[in-house]
């Protein structure tokens, strides 16, 4: 029998949330449960949660969605190479590719190929549709399929690797944060300035002049790489531990940038904007007791009407809280004392 580790978990909210992936059923009620060691972080997304009831809902949309994975193949020299990336890319090769994708899966679905060359070197980044599963496991069984097939028909390759870092999986990196990995959501929302005072104590105008200083100018002077936040992984990895996700993810998954404006009511607009979001509601991990009660909880444990449903409504929900969580983050520290004196107040005091 396995042993397990105990993570603190409490469910936070309900946050109000608008999204696409509803229907018509929109506004949605969704409690959350975090998975995680720093129990201020429970409080504080409940904040940002009461916002969300008092300002029409946190909108949530998903752009995006394609797991990934890059095989690397080596050819006798760079002319070599280009010539079988022409040939790999033509339409017909194409079309044998997704043909050999569906023999691994009923749901993984070979939707693009990015291409690199570096010398003698071929990368190709294979995007999928891996519906409602994260995808690690169904995308490397596909581009093995793939990788098999080029080796077959393309005898001057060689194989390198089945995975070449070029996905990229579980490290920061540019390619993802411009192409997406995963589910690529945003989510926004609009505060009253009533409101925000009210919760926040703060005004737009602090809270706008906070993330530029602090999410975008000290993320540049730190030389962040196409990131600017204040805490997206605190909620990614207490989601991500509390529905049975691969929280390594969270590498990545931390890559996004937060966006603030004052509106010309002068409310507060807020968006955070997250690329690579990687998770899923079946696979490896969900089949715990627990995470099945929480994904009831989110109302994600019966099958989806169509592949992929589920797993797009959890990354909606998955956005959302992150926005939670951030919009209170910015509202203490706008505040001088109220950051380091909660933290005071609630971990010392237990």
């Amino acid at each position: 029998m396995s042993n397990f580790a105990q993570i603190p978990m409490s469910n936070v909210g309900p946050i109000l949330i608008n999204s696409p992936e509803y229907g018509e059923n929109n506004p949605v009620n969704v409690s959350v449960p975090m998975a995680t060691y720093e129990t201020p972080l429970w409080p504080s997304v409940n904040r940002g949660a009461k916002i969300s009831q008092h300002s029409n809902g946190i909108n949530s949309i998903v752009t995006k969605e394609c797991m990934t994975r890059s095989i690397a193949l080596q050819a006798e020299n760079a002319a070599a190479a280009r010539t079988c990336i022409n040939k790999i890319l033509a339409s017909e090769t194409i079309a044998q590719l997704k043909a050999e994708v569906c023999k691994t899966s009923r749901f993984a679905k070979l939707i693009n190929i990015h291409p690199e060359q570096i010398g003698n070197l071929i990368y190709l980044r294979l995007e999928y549709q891996t519906g409602d599963a994260s995808g690690h496991n169904m995308t490397t069984l596909a581009s093995e399929q793939i990788q098999n097939w080029i080796l077959k028909n393309f005898a001057t390759l060689k194989y390198v690797a089945v995975s070449g870092n070029f996905c990229i999986d579980k490290k920061v990196s540019a390619i993802n944060s411009l192409l997406g990995r995963g589910k690529s959501v945003i989510a926004d929302i609009t505060i009253p300035k009533k409101i925000c005072q009210r919760f926040l104590k703060s005004t737009p105008e602090k809270i706008v002049d906070l993330n530029i200083k602090k999410n975008l100018l000290g993320s540049i002077a730190a030389g962040s790489l196409r990131s600017a936040n204040a805490h997206f992984a605190n909620m990614l990895l207490a989601f991500y531990l509390a529905t049975g996700q691969d929280a390594a993810n969270i590498v990545e998954g931390s890559q996004g940038i937060t966006h603030t404006e004052v509106t010309h009511q002068g409310d507060l607009y807020f968006s955070v904007n997250l690329p690579n979001l990687i998770l899923g509601t079946v696979g490896n991990g969900k089949e715990l007791a627990f995470v099945q009660q929480n994904m009831k909880l989110l109302g994600l444990d019966q099958p989806s009407k169509q592949p992929g449903g589920n797993s797009r409504k959890l990354a909606a929900i998955c956005a959302a809280t992150v926005l939670c969580g951030e919009l209170s983050l910015l509202g203490a520290i706008a505040n001088p004392g109220e950051l380091i004196n909660s933290h005071i107040e609630i971990e010392r005091n237990k």
